[in-house]
């Protein structure tokens, strides 16, 4: 089994609010999703490619394929640690996460993303990504060429 590139990493902290929890306090299923979104904005801002960005250069990115597993329940007023490996660049953004308490490292849950870049001017699907994407993603402290 060939073991992926990791082009960079970047990891975000977050600690679960009372609102996200159900009655047992435990995280409701729907906002990991969240939580790796507020993962990944952190990530494309540390690059100065946030969604603001994107849409200045006329660039959608859309979610195309997610995929979660949940291992142990977080909990309210967990900090946990959202690490992220960015393993595709050059046809869509490819992102590997794993969730963890911050203090433990037990892990919690791991899941993976996949953005494509749409044209806003035709809605057409780019199947290469964008240079603008590409020289951004080179600009983070972590990145390593394939």
């Amino acid at each position: 089994m060939n073991k992926k590139h990791i082009f960079c990493r970047h990891s975000h902290i977050i600690r679960v609010p009372f609102f996200d929890v159900d009655p047992m306090r435990i995280v409701w299923h729907g906002n990991y999703v969240k939580y790796l979104e507020v993962a990944r904005c952190a990530f494309l801002d540390s690059i100065g490619y946030g969604y603001d960005e994107m849409g200045r250069l006329s660039f959608g990115w859309p979610i195309v394929k997610m995929d979660l597993k949940y291992i142990r329940p977080a909990r309210f007023g967990q900090t946990i640690r959202i690490d992220m490996a960015i393993v595709e660049i050059d046809t869509c953004l490819r992102i590997d996460y794993t969730l963890s308490d911050e203090q433990t490292g037990e892990k919690l849950t791991r899941a993976s993303t996949t953005q494509a870049a749409v044209s806003l001017e035709t809605g057409e699907t780019q199947f290469q990504t964008p240079e603008s994407w590409l020289e951004a993603v080179r600009s983070h402290p972590t990145f390593q060429a394939a």
